[in-house]
């Protein structure tokens, strides 16, 4: 039996064996994981959600088009104060950064779809004075995209100040020849697009679906931007063609005298609903949620 012992430990170790003298560990790649956020879904799907958002519309139609109404009237009114006051200079990038919080004035279309689902109507002051589940994390969620709106709009004076040096603003009568003829103008154009774009692709990605979140779930704001941006990457073929059907009724929209909106918003908005619950699933119960940065001790 000693001979025995003495010969087992004598034997070489395996190939495999981390420890042999002349061995390299063997890496092993991870296992591939599901990803829960992709969803797969053609980019045709965001005419689906359109059609959805148009029926939830036109069930009990008269407290999303008063939603519309409402949001006309203030738009009307923040444009008038504009030019009133002499700050007719901020209205494109102020029409630009409307793209940046319309996600989070959309909430109470949002709930409105929501009690859709199980058939619960909804009457417009229950669509205004909405309550998130997720509470105060809902405020803090409008004051970040609110900073966002007020940093596009002090990038958006920059760019003015960098083409046309520090000048009073020449006034709405000569501010479209200045742009749309001379070759300043142009430059101010094509760079104020493309930090518009960036800007609107950002705040896009970040509340789309995270506002619907907050709406429906316990977590917290910042989870919720990350979560949101994740959703928006891993899909990124159909919220590309939504964010491109956003973007084209929100410019019919501006082209109609603000008018379109009473119409076109409350269809975005149930629209966007709809796109939610697509790529993000079933809604978890009352029990602990997804969170991506804090977690509750």
């Amino acid at each position: 039996m000693l001979s025995n012992h003495t010969q087992d430990t004598d034997a070489p170790p395996p190939p495999d064996n981390p420890h042999a003298d002349d061995g390299i560990p063997k890496i092993v790649p991870p296992l591939p994981r599901e990803n829960r956020r992709a969803r797969e879904l053609p980019w045709r799907t965001a005419f689906d959600w359109l059609r959805a958002g148009w029926s939830d519309l036109w069930r009990n139609p008269l407290p999303s088009l008063l939603y519309g109404c409402g949001l006309f009237a203030v738009s009307a009114l923040i444009v008038w104060a504009l030019f009133r006051f002499d700050y007719g200079y901020v209205l494109l990038p102020a029409l630009a950064g409307f793209m940046v919080i319309g996600p989070l004035i959309a909430n109470g279309l949002y709930e409105k779809s929501r009690r859709l689902e199980t058939d619960t109507a909804t009457s417009y002051l229950e669509m205004i004075f909405v309550k998130p589940r997720s509470g105060y994390q809902a405020l803090f969620m409008g004051v970040l995209l609110l900073c966002l709106f007020l940093l596009w709009m002090r990038a958006a004076v920059l760019i003015w100040a960098l083409f046309f040096g520090i000048v009073p603003f020449p006034g709405t009568d000569q501010i479209v020849p200045m742009l749309f003829v001379t070759p300043t103008g142009w430059a101010v154009l094509f760079v104020g697009s493309a930090v518009g774009a960036l800007f609107a692709a950002f705040s896009f990605a970040i509340s789309v679906f995270a506002v619907p979140m907050l709406l429906t779930e316990r977590t917290d704001a910042m989870s919720a931007l990350g979560i949101s941006m994740a959703m928006v990457w891993n899909n990124l073929p159909v919220m590309l063609a939504w964010g491109a059907i956003v973007l084209v009724l929100f410019l019919l929209s501006m082209l109609t005298g603000f008018l379109g909106l009473i119409l076109i918003f409350p269809l975005l908005g149930h629209a966007t609903w709809h796109a939610y619950r697509a790529i993000r699933g079933e809604i978890a119960p009352d029990g602990d949620t997804e969170r991506m940065f804090i977690r509750p001790a």
